[in-house]
């Protein structure tokens, strides 16, 4: 089981209000009453609500048909969670998307991407490469994503929900998903995945964690008006909030690293990173981006000091986090604009009027 490494969660029996609400949604519709890097989250309710939004809006909902394209399959949106996961090192959501994967039916798949394998279907295998590649990249150009555009608001909600998950996972909770790191085991992934089936079969109807959102907004332009965009609009309200634990020059050193990231992981010498003495919020917060899994005990004891509580750690880490995550959605956004435009493009050629027709 999980192991909270500096926060005390609420838990179900003690949740009220809209905590206790969204518990109930996870129950019912992902098949797991704790997802422990949700609960990590907990001492700040509208963190936990709106991370749970997204989630549920892109990853669980996200095969809804509302645009008469056939909706997204599961199997492609856990392939999503994964491949982000993957490139983000974070081996707590590694193993839960591979029990999620074995849970669609698609064991083989998933064993394949856990040994560093492509799948067999051609469009899986791109869908997965677009996933490891959604940090950013020093390519001059966005790349098509390889999916249509109306399946954006689940696989870019699904990409972005993860990228903000990873963060708070390797910042906030343990490696292991299982004692004695039961995971490693293929019959473990397996019946772990089995026994979520049914809620993965099940699916779940669009929109009904709006509930749990004051004054949800519209959201991005690749969301559609869809759900997802309300929730990551939630989602990005809640955690920039906690650029108010920082003072002014530490959020401008936060938010100018993050600007100028490559998408690689920083050096064991990361001279960009500040000192723990004399600035351990702008250390946390930045950890927290780039590199999450680097938080030391010794980190967040520098910082987590009176006044300061569970609900402020929670906060500094969303903020750090989102930094990353809204560097991410800037490309993903020009990439779907890039497909936007190509496709309007290549429908205006084909309807101009040849020379004999007019």
């Amino acid at each position: 089981m999980a192991t909270y490494r500096y926060t005390d969660p609420v838990l179900p029996k003690s949740a009220t209000g809209r905590s206790a609400e969204a518990y109930a949604q996870m129950a019912a519709d992902f098949g797991i009453a704790e997802p422990a890097p949700l609960v990590a989250l907990s001492p700040a309710p509208e963190l936990f609500t709106a991370t749970w939004a997204l989630l549920r809006e892109s990853l669980l909902a996200g095969g809804d048909d509302a645009f008469g394209s056939g909706g997204t399959t599961r199997t492609e949106r856990e392939l999503v969670a994964l491949g982000v996961s993957l490139a983000n090192r974070c081996p707590f959501c590694v193993t839960a998307h591979t029990m999620m994967l074995h849970a669609t039916g698609d064991h083989r798949v998933a064993e394949r991407v856990l040994r560093g394998e492509q799948p067999e279907d051609p469009d899986q295998a791109r869908l997965l490469a677009w996933a490891r590649a959604t940090r950013p990249q020093r390519a001059p150009e966005p790349a098509t994503p390889p999916f249509p555009r109306a399946h954006a608001p689940a696989h870019i909600g699904t990409a972005l929900s993860f990228h903000f998950i990873n963060r708070v996972a390797s910042s906030l909770i343990t490696e292991d998903m299982l004692p004695c790191n039961a995971q490693r085991f293929r019959a473990v992934r397996s019946l772990g995945g089995r026994s979520l089936q049914k809620s993965v079969r099940r699916g779940c109807a669009p929109g009904e964690s709006l509930s749990l959102i004051d004054d949800p907004q519209p959201g991005p332009s690749w969301a559609a008006g869809t759900p997802v965009g309300s929730a990551y609009a939630a989602l990005r309200s809640a955690a920039t909030t906690g650029a108010g634990l920082l003072d002014e020059d530490d959020r401008a050193l936060v938010e100018g690293t993050v600007a100028a990231w490559d998408g690689e992981h920083p050096p064991l010498t990361w001279d960009a990173l500040p000192d723990r003495a004399s600035r351990p919020g702008a250390r946390l917060a930045l950890l927290a981006a780039l590199a999450p899994y680097r938080i030391t005990d010794e980190d967040v004891a520098a910082w987590k000091k009176p006044p300061f509580s569970d609900h402020c750690l929670v906060h500094l880490i969303a903020f750090g986090a989102f930094t990353a995550v809204d560097r991410i959605e800037s490309t993903l956004a020009a990439q779907h604009q890039h497909q936007h435009q190509h496709q309007h493009q290549h429908r205006a050629q084909y309807a101009q009027p040849t020379e004999e027709a007019s």
